[in-house]
């Protein structure tokens, strides 16, 4: 029972490696433009269809695949941007339609190049699996992904409270107004946040696609997830969503564990709702709490 414990607990975090790098991506842009980008999660499959793409038709590892599905996503991102920009009246509910409308179409694109099957990575590599301490498995994928997902996160998280443009990203979000009048150009930051987060969802995608499965139904569940795992955390805190993100991998794990698969979901929108009933604007406090 105990080893049994400790291997969900294990896959949990795993599994929430997965969900906070997507989340950080979504959590990014709203910080600098107080919009949900609900196409997020398609950009994400995106990438993954880009990586399987190079696999089956030319024979490569999904890895070599990772600069061309950056171009590909950060196009795809700068056109939602451009998009959005446009949006001048009720912002925030014109933005979840436009974002909404953006990721039904993406869906039935990837639909319509590569059906409706499921997929996956045959490289052998990330199909391998390693055993810690004896006792903890996992695929080399799963790991590679949570570790390379902790390497992208604080390196976001270096950037935000370091740099110049990170910094200007936090005074957009916390003070739009009085960051404009202290010369920091809205429209540059903006862009600058949807390309920090293309490269993140370009990552993601290739990490589900080596240790999961994709379908073209997957962009919305992830939009889904990570919208959760955001709201969680407290909008905009970025180390909060890590912790947002493993709390819902762990608790999924240990369902599908001890109760039944089905109920993963549900399990993980029961934790959500608890956090927001007990604490309204998050684990990690309010909206304007990015990078913190």
């Amino acid at each position: 029972m105990l080893e049994l414990t400790l291997q969900a607990l294990f896959s949990g975090l795993l599994a929430g490696g997965y969900y906070a790098t997507v989340a950080v991506g979504l959590a990014l842009v709203f910080g600098t433009m107080r919009v949900i980008n609900l196409a997020h999660g398609e950009l994400v499959l995106l990438a993954a269809y880009v990586a399987y793409a190079a696999e089956s038709n030319y024979g490569v590892s999904p890895v070599l695949a990772i600069p061309v599905a950056l171009v590909i996503v950060a196009a795809a991102s700068a056109l939602v941007y451009a998009l959005l920009s446009r949006i001048d009246q009720d912002r925030e509910i014109n933005s979840l339609i436009l974002t909404f409308g953006l990721g039904i179409i993406l869906t039935n694109t990837i639909l319509s190049i590569w059906a409706a099957d499921i997929r996956s990575s045959s490289d052998p590599w990330f199909q391998d699996s390693m055993v810690i301490a004896d006792t903890l498995f996992a695929m080399n994928a799963e790991v590679a992904a949570f570790v390379g997902g902790l390497v992208l996160m604080a390196g976001v998280w270096w950037w935000l409270n370091h740099s110049w443009q990170g910094r200007a990203v936090r005074a957009l979000s916390s003070n739009r107004a009085a960051a404009t009048l202290m010369g920091v150009n809205p429209r540059k930051i903006e862009i600058l946040s949807f390309m920090i987060a293309a490269l993140l969802a370009t990552f993601a995608g290739f990490a589900i696609y080596t240790g999961k499965t994709v379908f073209p139904a997957l962009g919305h569940v992830l939009t889904v997830k990570a919208f959760i795992i955001t709201v969680l955390a407290g909008m905009g805190s970025i180390p909060g969503v890590l912790i947002g993100a493993v709390m819902i991998g762990v608790i999924e794990s240990l369902t599908v564990t001890y109760l039944s698969a089905s109920l993963q979901e549900l399990a993980g929108m029961i934790l959500f709702l608890v956090v927001l009933f007990v604490s309204p604007s998050g684990l990690f406090g309010g909206g304007r709490a990015l990078a913190r």
